[in-house]
């Protein structure tokens, strides 16, 4: 069951961060990018790793997509005032995929499992060694994401 939510995960990851790179409008490719963080911070719980899960949600789908937003605000790219309001044909994918990734989640907290064994506090010499040791592949995957979502919100900002 665990496996079939991965690659459900994964496909809406792959999904929504086209959408996030081919999306016109900045603000939808923010949200796009947001629904992929989130997915991305499950299929790191599926895993066994709760913690960069945790860190995925709070640094990328917090901290930095505010900091992303507040950009696009600041450059004001677009008149918002002159784009009629979106229509079902907008948003449909990011609800498909919301949809999904909540179903997914649901499943995944009501059926249950085998999940990581409890310990005691750990200090921070022994953290940075599970974390660059253990799970140094994922903090990468992390960054490379972040840096393609730079680069695209480079491109969309780009003078014409």
């Amino acid at each position: 069951m665990e496996q079939i939510i991965f690659y459900i995960l994964a496909a809406i990851i792959v999904i929504a961060t086209l959408f996030a790179i081919t999306e016109r409008h900045t603000v939808h490719a923010i949200v796009y990018l947001v629904t992929s963080f989130f997915a991305l911070a499950v299929i790191f719980y599926l895993l066994g790793a709760p913690l960069v899960a945790v860190f995925e949600v709070i640094i990328y789908a917090g901290a930095i997509m505010v900091l992303f937003l507040f950009v696009i605000m600041m450059l004001d790219l677009g008149h918002p005032e002159k784009v009629s309001s979106p229509g079902w044909r907008d948003w449909w994918p990011a609800t498909l995929l919301g949809g999904v990734l909540l179903a997914a989640t649901v499943l995944l907290l009501t059926v249950p499992h085998a999940g990581p064994a409890g310990g005691g506090a750990i200090g921070v010499r022994d953290f940075a060694r599970a974390l660059f040791r253990q799970y140094g592949i994922a903090v990468e995957v992390i960054s490379m994401q972040l840096l393609f979502a730079l680069v695209g919100a480079l491109y969309l900002g780009r003078r014409r």
